[in-house]
């Protein structure tokens, strides 16, 4: 059980995993789905989003001891069934789609859905985003979160304009991306992509989910609500674009 000794690997790996571990806290909350785009640039997309199988685990589990406290749970009540569905697309879908197509698709939704934001701000007096369409988002997250690991941007296009404080923000996004990640194992083995290369390299990997979450968790308890929906918005941005330049390239 041998895993990956290329050091090119690790220069993008290491920046990748913390840049997770810090967006599995809210802050930052978009910046997770860049993990697999930047470790594609050394290995495939199905073997970067295997080899981070096990470190999402962890950091899921980190993310709900730090907010177990700090969720809604009528949300994600709503949210899971149909986020699993979008699992169940991925998983027969998954040998007929090119990644870099969902990356595409991903990111020009995330721009189109940050452009709205700011162009066309939301007034005061508007209501929630209606449950069609919040089934619609979370089931899309569901897919591109089996797909590329990249299930952040569409939930947050839903979840944002609830105007969650950043604790109940940040835990129900721990939940529901903790029950997300775990049900992916089954099908990511029946697909072939779980070996033992690749859990080798996981191992290796580890030690850094506690260092980006710890880092990112004290930083959520103390930012401004405004600021830290701009942070989500500059990682959305980030995200959007480099998921575009992947589609295209």
């Amino acid at each position: 059980m041998t895993p990956i000794t290329d050091w090119t690997f690790y220069a993008v790996a290491v920046p990748a995993v913390l840049l997770l571990g810090v967006s599995k806290s809210g802050f930052g909350a978009g910046f997770g789905s860049l993990a697999v785009p930047l470790m594609a640039l050394s290995v495939t997309v199905p073997q970067a989003a295997a080899i981070l199988m096990p470190v999402l685990l962890v950091m899921d589990l980190l993310g709900i001891a730090a907010f177990r406290k700090d969720f809604d749970r009528a949300m994600l009540k709503h949210m899971l069934p149909w986020g699993l569905v979008g699992i169940v697309v991925g998983t027969l879908s998954f040998k007929l789609l090119q990644a870099k197509w969902v990356a595409g698709i991903v990111g020009v939704f995330t721009l189109l859905f940050l452009a709205q934001r700011l162009l066309f701000p939301p007034r005061r007096d508007q209501g929630p985003p209606p449950r069609w369409a919040g089934a619609l988002l979370t089931a899309t997250s569901g897919f591109t979160s089996f797909v590329a690991h990249a299930g952040g941007p569409p939930i947050n296009a839903y979840v944002i304009p609830l105007n969650l404080s950043p604790m109940v923000f940040t835990g129900t996004m721990a939940y529901f991306f903790f029950v997300i990640n775990l049900a992916k194992w089954g099908p990511y083995a029946w697909l072939g992509l779980l070996d033992w290369r690749n859990l080798a390299t996981s191992l290796v990997l580890l030690p850094l989910a506690p260092l980006g979450v710890w880092a990112g968790v004290r930083i959520a308890r103390r930012i401004n609500q405004t600021l830290f929906y701009r942070f989500i918005y500059i990682g959305m941005l980030l995200t959007g674009l480099k998921l575009v330049w992947d589609g295209l390239a």
